[in-house]
């Protein structure tokens, strides 16, 4: 599988992902413009000093990000998509698409991609969304543990 972090805004929550990541010999894709500069010292941070063990992808654009990943095979995730990420059937070849923290995913994205987008539940009418790193931790393990990998 592939992690794909559509123009993330907060330095340390990309570091733990890429940490993340390392740890799963996850592919990382950021799609630009980013929120930070790639050397921002929060980032590498929260990256600890896995960074070299990250296979890391940056790309200028969502259609060059398309331009070279198989679309359907592309899923998306946002608290307004309507179905569970448990529900999905992850496979190998996936990219697990996650928005920029203070806006999620484009609308247009969700709306074109409605048989391929999910949620993390959350019961706490309060809370607005969950913190990213903590997401892609959630979704990426699920996948892993379909695969038999977790």
């Amino acid at each position: 599988m592939h992690v794909v972090l559509f123009q993330p805004e907060i330095p340390p929550n990309t570091g733990s992902i890429a940490r993340l990541c390392a740890a799963t010999l996850t592919p990382l894709h950021l799609i630009e413009p980013l929120g930070f500069k790639i050397d921002d010292r929060h980032l590498k941070r929260a990256g600890l000093d896995y960074w070299q063990f990250v296979d890391l992808r940056i790309h200028k654009s969502w259609d060059e990000f398309v331009a070279t990943a198989p679309v359907k095979r592309l899923l998306y995730f946002s608290k307004r998509a309507v179905r569970s990420y448990t529900r999905a059937r992850y496979q190998e070849e996936h990219y697990l698409v996650f928005g920029p923290e203070t806006r999620g995913l484009p609308q247009h994205l969700l709306d074109a991609n409605l048989d391929s987008s999910y949620r993390i539940p959350m019961a706490g009418e309060g809370v607005r969304s969950l913190n990213l790193s903590n997401a892609v931790s959630i979704v990426l393990y699920e996948g892993l543990r379909q695969l038999g990998k977790a």
